[in-house]
């Protein structure tokens, strides 16, 4: 029924992603559908699996590596390696139709053979050169043949002039040359005369301060006189990177050089100032020019650049106006200073930033990330408003890249392999299908507990982690696809001009920023939370589960609980030691609940720590062998992300106080036969005490089960419906679940706080046993002692003949009947009372029924006190939540106590 239900689930979605009919048209849907399930299921001719087919190949590489043929084992993946780009549907086939052809092949093959495969290489016919022909023919032995004359008219036909003659070696000829019929070129007419002369020397004169002279032998340095131009251009260079004259390395200002027309003091003053705007963009030109390892730091270094590259444009521009002069300029450094210091103040903030990150130790890689948007925010108050642009343009253009892994782990549920700025890290152990949203993906965290994550992500650093465990989760239910339904077609943008517009330009950076973001991640959170929790809700039954669980562990089913209790009950007070089987305990479980519950869904367990070997100590306490008594409920795993195994202990906790309660009112209720000795009235002497003291005994045992079900277990099970209806996602599903749990829990009286009233509770149901053993004994003592004057009486009457005496205490004496299960039980019980007659007179010697009777009204009216002081005291100095609970039921306990 699964695979069916399972196929019929995958022809609904490939009948969706191919044909498209619309939901409305639920005919054409349903013939569609009909048709494909009936290809599906008469279709005998599978493809082949082509996941077999790689498992096989691999196997048999690895045997080629076991069998010692590591040789064999290398070319066989080199080749598989050079086939994978060739790959087609038909490769499975032809792999698989190998793989049955193949015979021994570890053994019988040969790699020699494969040699035969390889193409032969052409040996290169060798080219023809003008060497190999001289050297054939013979050039070199007729030399004459390369002999040039040059005629003059001076000279004679027959004379041969040497020193005009060219020989043209053979040698040097090769492949790349030929024969030129022209004349060659020689040394005198490859000459000519240099042009530009004055050009040279009028540079040179006009870089002549460049060149400082010296003083008395070179002792002193004269200062050079420039001008304001030479400064300007200077200082334009060194603001720009390059090197200058003026400048050193370190931006510091050369004493060599003063300007023209000022005082020495006030030329210093400027070389200063310039010095010291380029000491500011030194570190911001030395940063850039690194070369990082890691993205986000890359990119940082490539925004760096640009704003860089964008300065060097303005200062370009302003040399501009003093190389191409287009009307007249008024060359003033004061004014070239005033101009370039708006330019330069949005640089001076990133070059504190870099500043800041080198001074630093130990950084994140996204350390820069926090210090642009402290920055950023920071310019804004200050009201700066280019540096607040230039530093939030920068911040989002770097943080797109820190996105790229955010947006893979919440649309994918993968995580980057090395990446280290990341938040989130995946244990290296595959954990059970169950513990994947807890175990599996955690948060990273520094040694001092600080998250591995920017300050500014901190707010939506748990639906970030959330969306992706989602998604991992959803893959596992091979449910991926059906987020797609919810994803939206576009996220929004987290550019400046979006995050920052200009109608709120005077809204905080970091409130423009979290509402951005937080539109950003609710895109990609919505998606896999809605997908989440519609599959946990609809095809895996948590609301079902949930119910399943309130009926096994709180009881909200009297009439089943009472059967599974009455049936445990029984064996208990039959001396029966069956009930500790977990097979009879399975069995009567499932049988109380299999009007409403799968057999299969519940089963038993019984922990060995508190189980007591004597059946009759057992009985005696609801602290022993009923906690043992642990029932488990079959879940569905992804339901088990959200019913976690901590949750199940609360369950169980509660599970166990209800047995008590219920043991307590069992025996209370238990009916038994009372004896009333001749002339004795029941509502009166022992008889009326112990009816006194069984009244109370369940009027305490009925508040607090009252207690349990109207105040503590159905408010909070309502509650809870209400709390995963309003949830936002899984973890607040599981969250909610928690605090249900841990609410019962302290409502309930099982607090670290409560443990002595909660034993006092426990001794009160202890009390109860002993009241109605203690009952039964004196029934069986009574009985047994009238029988005795009956049988005596009747002997020693002067009246009744021997004969007739003798019928009579016959007659008197019960007489023993067919030996069934119901006597068997009856003979346990009687052994039990026997025994607890035995126990009764050592332990009470001496003290008659209706002392025993007081002394356990004393010890109830004791406890009583005891339990509604504590939970008024305690009530009234806490602050929790359950204190107002604490406090009701201290009122309701507070009813039956004397004054």
């Amino acid at each position: 029924m699964a695979f069916l239900a399972q196929l019929g689930a995958s022809t609904d979605e490939l009948v969706d992603a191919i044909v498209g009919i619309p939901e409305s048209d639920q005919e054409t849907r349903d013939i569609f559908r009909e048709a494909v399930l009936r290809l599906l299921r008469n279709h005998t001719y599978l493809r082949t699996n082509q996941f077999e087919v790689e498992d096989r190949l691999k196997g048999l590489e690895e045997r080629f590596y076991v069998v010692g043929r590591d040789a064999l084992a290398d070319a066989f993946r080199k080749r598989l390696e050079a086939l994978e780009p060739h790959h087609n549907k038909f490769t499975p086939d032809v792999f698989h139709f190998l793989l049955e052809l193949a015979d021994q092949p570890a053994q019988k093959t040969d790699l020699t053979a494969l040699d035969a495969l390889i193409e032969p290489e052409e040996i290169p016919t060798p080219k023809l050169t003008w060497k190999d022909i001289a050297r054939e023919d013979g050039w070199v032995q007729e030399r004459d043949i390369w002999l040039f004359n040059r005629h003059s008219p001076d000279s004679s036909d027959d004379e041969e002039v040497a020193d005009l003659r060219t020989i043209a070696s053979v040698e040097s000829l090769t492949s790349a040359s030929s024969v030129d019929d022209r004349a060659p070129r020689t040394a005198l007419a490859s000459a000519f005369k240099p042009q530009g002369e004055e050009l040279l020397q009028q540079v040179r004169e006009a870089l002549s301060w460049r060149d400082a002279s010296t003083k008395n032998g070179g002792e002193q340095p004269e200062k050079v006189t420039i001008s304001t131009l030479q400064l300007v251009r200077e200082v334009l260079f060194m603001l720009s990177g390059l090197p200058t004259t003026f400048f050193d390395a370190d931006c510091s200002p050369s004493p060599l050089y003063q300007l023209q027309g000022i005082s020495t003091e006030a030329s210093t003053a400027l070389f200063n100032s310039f010095a010291e705007c380029g000491r500011k963009l030194a570190p911001l030109r030395a940063f850039s020019r690194r070369k990082a390892k890691s993205p986000l730091l890359q990119v940082f270094e490539s925004s760096l650049q640009k704003a860089l590259t964008s300065l060097d444009g303005k200062l370009a521009r302003i040399q501009g106006r003093y190389v191409a002069i287009k009307e007249d300029v008024v060359v003033s450094l004061v004014g070239i200073l005033t101009e370039v210091q708006p330019i330069l103040k949005p640089l001076y903030a990133l070059s504190d930033i870099i500043r800041q990150l080198q001074e630093e130790r130990n950084t994140h890689g996204f350390r820069y990330l926090e210090l642009l948007y402290d920055a950023a925010g920071m310019a804004q108050l200050q009201a700066h408003r280019d540096t607040y642009h230039l530093l939030g343009g920068l911040f989002l253009d770097c943080f797109q890249v820190y996105l790229k892994p955010i947006r893979l782990w919440m649309e994918e549920g993968r995580l980057l392999p090395g990446d280290r700025t990341f938040f989130v890290s995946e244990s290296s152990t595959k954990l059970p299908l169950p513990h994947i949203w807890k175990g599996q993906f955690n948060l990273l965290r520094s040694p001092e507990g600080h998250l591995h994550a920017p300050r500014f992500l901190k707010p939506a650093i748990h639906r970030i982690f959330t969306a992706g465990k989602s998604i991992v989760v959803l893959k596992n239910m091979k449910r991926h696809a059906a987020a797609s339904k919810y994803r939206a077609t576009d996220e929004p943008k987290m550019d400046f001009a979006t995050v920052c517009p200009d109608h709120l330009e005077f809204a905080p950076f970091s409130e423009l920023f979290s509402a951005a973001f937080d539109a950003w991640i609710q895109s990609k959170h919505h998606t896999a939370a809605a997908t989440l929790q519609e599959l946990l809700y609809n095809s895996y039954g948590l609301l079902q589960s949930l119910d399943m669980l309130e009926e096994v562990y709180l009881m909200s089913d009297g009439s089943k609980s009472d059967a599974l209790a009455s049936a445990v009950f029984r064996h208990l007070d039959n001396f029966s030691s069956s009930w500790k089987d977990r097979f009879t305990l399975t069995e009567i479980a499932q049988g109380a609940f299999s009007a409403s519950i799968d057999n299969y869904r519940i089963f038993a367990e019984i922990d060995p720590r508190t189980v007591v070997h004597s059946a009759i100590a057992g009985r005696s306490s609801v602290r022993v062998n009923l906690p043992a008594i642990r029932l488990g409920c079959r879940l569905n795993w992804p339901v088990q992300i959200v019913v976690t195994e901590e949750s199940i202990q609360g369950y169980q906790t509660i599970f166990t106080f209800l047995l008590q309660v219920r043991r307590a009112i069992h025996v209370l209720k238990h009916p038994v036969k009372n004896f009333h000795p001749r002339g004795s009235l029941a509502a009166t002497g022992p008889m009326g005490q112990y009816y006194m003291l069984r009244t109370k005994l369940l009027w305490f045992c009925d508040a607090i089960l009252t207690y349990l079900t109207t105040l503590v277990l159905a408010p909070n099970t309502a509650k809870l419906r209400a709390n995963l209806g309003d949830a936002g996602d899984v973890d607040d599903m599981i969250k909610a679940h928690a605090n249900f749990v841990n609410r019962i829990i302290h409502e309930a009286c099982h607090g670290a706080k409560l443990q002595p009233i909660r034993d006092s509770m426990l001794d009160i149901f202890d009390l109860a046993i002993k009241v109605a053993d203690a009952q039964k004994v004196e029934m069986a003592r009574l009985e047994k002692e009238e029988h005795e004057i009956t049988r005596l009486s009747v002997i020693s009457s002067p009246y009744t003949s021997p004969v007739k005496a003798k019928a009579k205490c016959a007659a008197a004496t019960p007489k023993p009947k067919r030996r069934n299960d119901e006597d068997d039980d009856s003979g346990k019980e009687n052994q039990g009372l026997e025994w607890k007659i035995k126990q009764s007179a050592k332990v009470n010697e001496g003290k008659p029924h209706h002392v025993l009777l007081k002394e356990y009204q004393g010890d109830f009216e004791r406890h009583l006190r005891f339990v509604a002081g504590g939970l008024r005291g305690v009530a009234r100095a806490s602050k929790e939540q359950a204190a107002v609970k604490w406090d009701l039921l201290a009122e309701m306990l507070e009813v039956g106590i004397k004054d």
